[in-house]
């Protein structure tokens, strides 16, 4: 009750009662020019235009250039008017609180889910600098994933961040709602960046449900707000992961895509002069998208850790394209997701010989590093050799090890597929199972 006091009492403070004015001096490509409001307006800060009563257009600064700032509106500046009134509101702040728990909010710390709700005691900074690299921990234990592939194969551990590449369609946010269930952790961060209106109601009450939104925050930006906004979805979810971080706790972040993430970036670096140079991505997204990967992972001394996985949209499969490309540089893996695995049917439609764990070896005993390794030997070789085996070329009695993975590979893509929410040991045992049963010949 004491805290919930000190917020209200802390957002009254904060109530301007007076606003700065300028006038707009001129509309071009997308950009409104105001005079009036370069010595007091800064970057970020929230601008609305009034085209008349009850009819506003909301915006934010984009550039100060002399004694006019630019402000790129939320939407088309269709209505806008020499001469109209431009009101400055400064940046609000964004004060995440354990309140926020079960909740779904906007990129400014207001609920989206129709109840009441109050800020956090203490602002926090969207654009923090992640923990100092001297100080960070290593990565933790590993995780229940609720995956027997995602147990074992492919493991996650605390404080690892993963990249999840897939094309739409093929159960990337599914995958994602599972972990979000099933994963180990105290609370689960969840930014929906430039989603669909009606997929974000969806995914929360039904991907979701009551179960996944017991201990979750979800951040959404829906795909109809500004590129301002739909940026913003990112820095203020994992900013909130930050918040429970720094009280010890340990964070499962999920990010939906930061694909669109930097598309939101391309637009308003466009819209400011950048000059595109990778595939139309200006080149200052290589540091904003590794910027907030560096937030998440190990915390310091006495933090908890943020474990993220990243969503990464790829068009056909491409995984050389630039976005794929950067988060593959940063990250402690990735998880290829397939549209032909999709399509026959087995979720989650992990490519396993595409992707990979950096946690490895020093996640798994020597043991089990054994059992993985001759996984990926049996699952390569029928790969070798799948054209061939269903043009029904393949004879038996040529290659042992060919023979054994024809045997096995039923049972392994079956294993692939395999829910299971009784942890790690009963994953490897059940992988276990299945590689003696093929050295044994049956």
């Amino acid at each position: 009750m004491k805290a919930e006091l000190q917020a209200l009492t802390r957002q009254i403070a904060s109530t301007r009662l007076a606003s700065q004015m300028g006038r707009v001096t001129g509309i071009a490509g997308g950009e409104i020019e105001i005079s009036g409001l370069a010595s007091v307006a800064r970057i970020g800060d929230r601008l609305v235009l009034r085209r008349g009563p009850g009819d506003e257009l909301h915006g934010e600064v984009l550039k100060i250039k002399g004694n006019n700032i630019s402000m790129l509106p939320d939407r088309a500046p269709d209505g806008a008017a020499i001469g109209d009134a431009v009101l400055l509101h400064p940046s609000p702040e964004f004060a995440p609180s354990d309140h926020w728990i079960g909740r779904v909010i906007d990129p400014f710390g207001e609920p989206l889910d129709g109840r009441p709700m109050l800020p956090g005691s203490a602002p926090r900074d969207l654009m923090a600098a992640p923990p100092k690299a001297a100080g960070r921990r290593g990565m933790g234990e590993r995780l229940p994933t609720g995956h027997a592939l995602l147990n074992t194969i492919l493991p996650i551990v605390r404080g690892q961040r993963v990249g999840l590449f897939a094309g739409s369609g093929v159960g990337k946010s599914s995958l994602l709602a599972k972990l979000a269930k099933a994963m180990e952790a105290d609370v689960v961060v969840m930014a929906l960046i430039g989603e669909r209106g009606r997929e974000v109601n969806h995914f929360v009450e039904q991907v979701l449900g009551p179960e996944g939104m017991r201990r979750a925050v979800v951040v959404a930006a829906t795909s109809d707000q500004s590129a301002l906004v739909r940026r913003r979805c990112a820095w203020a979810a994992m900013t909130v992961a930050e918040h429970f971080r720094d009280q010890g706790k340990n964070v499962l972040f999920l990010a939906d895509s930061v694909t669109r993430f930097a598309e939101a970036h391309r637009e308003i670096s466009a819209a400011s002069g950048e000059a595109p140079a990778l595939r139309g991505y200006p080149p200052s997204v290589t540091p904003l998208i590794t910027g907030l990967c560096e937030r998440a992972g190990p915390g310091g001394e006495g933090q908890g850790d943020i474990t993220a996985v990243f969503s990464v949209l790829v068009a056909g499969s491409d995984m050389d394209e630039p976005i794929a490309d950067i988060l593959r540089g940063v990250l402690d893996g990735h998880i290829v997701l397939s549209r032909e695995i999709a399509e026959r049917g087995r979720f989650p439609a992990v490519d396993v010989s595409r992707s990979v764990s950096r946690s490895l070896p020093a996640a798994a005993t020597a043991d089990e590093n054994a059992a993985i390794q001759e996984v990926r030997k049996f699952l390569g070789a029928y790969e070798q050799s799948e054209v061939m085996i269903r043009a029904g070329l393949y004879a038996e009695g040529n290659d042992a090890v060919l023979d054994q993975a024809v045997k096995l590979w039923p049972e392994l893509d079956a294993f692939f597929g395999r829910e299971d929410a009784e942890g790690i040991t009963s994953s490897f045992n059940r992988l276990l199972l299945l590689l003696r049963r093929a050295k044994a010949g049956r």
